[in-house]
This record gives structure tokens, sequence and C-alpha cells, in this order.
């Protein structure tokens, strides 16, 4: 697998990496412990040495989780975490708090098993912490070796300006996808002004772009899109369009749907590592897949002449985690 930068201050990663959340958080139960360590060892074993957990997926058991399965490679990977949250829990709200974030970092050193943290992530905007507390706070973590990268997650333009200013933000991890296009709108030409890379999160729709999900399919009690409009059974119908023009340009590629999203995704910037995230083994192979499938010139302007064509029906969020993006 082919490697990617960064920032501007060289953090090389796999171009694409491994979202861990799902592992233990927000869609269905906890996978074991045996079952994700198996699976993160697997991604590495195919090339993916980027890994993404937070403090904020099941208050510390993800943290570990990932730290237990790189454990014999550390020195091979990059790990991504998070602050931001009260008390870790997401349910909440927010806290940037710079003694808190300290607090953070010593709690995920220890979860993780390791003495340094490769790239730290705002997991949110704290609105009642200024930007220049919260960056200042990660500088002098970096400087004191604790942490090498900051990185920011669903932050708007004013704070990543802001952020950057004091400390260089080496990547943005907000929501980017055939599904949800907004980010072409004004972050993207701010993260390319500024040097920034993107890490797109549910870089597959939260599953919708594998094809696998329509009006008659039953989350878990305890799936987070459950709660989401653009999951509800109405939008996904509505939304088949899209997923429909997904699979004919697959069958065109010998490809799966989920491949075709990913490879699309990582054509549109040369900064861009998505981090899907999956339990399944079978489901990273297919995933990996991705970065064999080349799409030309032509492929990306007849794909963006028929997305522009489709109309996405739902929000993305409830009305009340919406209201703590863009910030």
């Amino acid at each position: 697998m082919k490697k990617r930068i960064l920032g501007n201050r060289g953090l090389e990663v796999s171009e694409l990496g491994l979202g861990c959340m799902g592992l233990t958080f927000g869609y269905g139960p906890a996978t074991s412990e045996a079952d994700a360590i198996a699976l993160i060892q697997k991604a590495f074993d195919l090339g993916i040495t980027f890994f993404d957990t937070a403090e904020a997926y099941s208050q510390g058991q993800n943290e570990q989780f990932l730290g237990k399965a790189v454990k014999s490679f550390r020195d091979k990977v990059v790990i991504a975490t998070k602050f931001g949250f009260t008390d870790g829990d997401a349910t909440k709200g927010v806290d940037s708090r710079p003694e808190r974030i300290r607090a953070v970092a010593e709690a995920s050193l220890k979860h993780l098993g390791t003495d340094v943290i490769d790239l730290f992530y705002q997991h949110r905007v704290d609105p009642n912490v200024p930007m220049e507390d919260v960056a200042g706070t990660v500088k002098d973590l970096i400087r004191e070796g604790k942490v090498r990268h900051f990185g920011m997650s669903e932050a708007g333009i004013q704070s990543i300006r802001k952020a950057h200013a004091v400390q260089p933000v080496a990547a943005l991890q907000s929501e980017y996808s055939m599904f949800w296009r907004q980010p072409e709108q004004e972050i993207i030409p701010v993260l390319e002004e500024l040097g920034i890379g993107f890490v797109p999160f549910s870089p597959l729709g939260k599953g919708f772009l594998t094809g696998a999900i329509d009006e008659h399919t039953k989350f878990d009690s305890s799936d987070f899109r459950n709660i989401v409009p653009r999951f509800s059974k109405e939008n996904r119908k509505t939304n088949q369009a899209l997923v429909e023009l997904v699979k004919t340009i697959a069958g065109e590629k010998n490809a799966t749907p989920a491949q075709i999203a990913l490879s699309w995704l990582l054509a549109q910037k040369p900064y861009i590592a998505p981090i899907p995230g999956t339990t399944k083994i079978h489901r990273l192979e297919e995933n990996v897949g991705a970065v064999n499938v080349s799409l030309s010139t032509q492929d990306l302007t007849n794909i963006k002449n028929a997305l522009e064509a489709i109309r996405i029906s739902g929000e993305r969020y409830p009305a009340s985690l919406q209201a703590r993006v863009g910030k």
C-alpha cells in the first residue's frame, strides 16, 4: 500500500487507514477483544499503518484494544486518538479545557500502552474554550514529547485558522464521501491553502455506499444509525439512486461498490487518507482492494456529473449532534 503525507510536518500514513470506532461503539454490540485484535493485526498485514481511535469510543476500551493489537509493531504505525468530550462521554457535551486535554493525553497513553500519541485530535470544537488555548495546550504536549501532531475533527474554517496559527494542524478529520460532499465547498479549499491533510471518516456513508443497506434493513437497537435522519426508512429508499450509480460504476470496473467509493475519495486529493471501519475481515480485505482500483480523469468527470444530478435526502445528524459540527 502506498503512503500519503498529512500536513506540512511529514506525518506519513498509509493511504487507507482503519477507523476502530465500530469495534466497541456506535454500530451495535462491541466486538470481543480477541476479534478486535485479530482484525487490527490483519489490517497491518494488509499494509494499513494508520489507526484511529478516541477516548469517547467506550472510555478507553477501544484504545486498549488498539494498544494491545499493535504492541509488537508499535514503531511501524501511526496512532490517532482524540480528546474533547466531558468524561469521555459524547452524550455529556464538550470539554476542551487545558487541564482536561492533559488528563485525556495521560489516560490515552496508558490505555494505548505507548509513550507518545502520533496524532491528537480535538474531537469537537468547544465554544467555551478559546481555540488558542486548545492549540497551545497541544503545542506544549508536543514540546514535552507526549504528542507528535495536532488534529481537529468536524471543525469549521475559522476554528481551523485560529488553531493553525498557534500550532500547525496536521489533519482535519470530518465526514466526506459520495454520500456527504459538503466539505468540497469551504473546507477542502482551506485545507489546501494551509497545507492540512484530510482524513474522511464514514467514507462509505456509514455503510450505505456498500449496497448492503436498503429500506428493509433492520439495525441493532444500539446502532447510531437509528437516530440519523438520512437513515430513516423513507430516506434510505429515496437515496438508493446513489447506490445504483455506484453499483453501475463498480460493474464497469470489475470492483465492488465499497471499492469505488473509496477509490473516488483517494482520487480527490493527494493529501486525503480515508479511514473506513469494519468488524469483518472480509470487508477489511475488500476495502483494501480499493487501492488497486483506478479511476481515469474521464471516469471522475462522469461520476461528478452523475453525483450533481442526484439529490440526497435527509440530514446526516439529528439536530442535537448537528449543533456540534462546523464550529
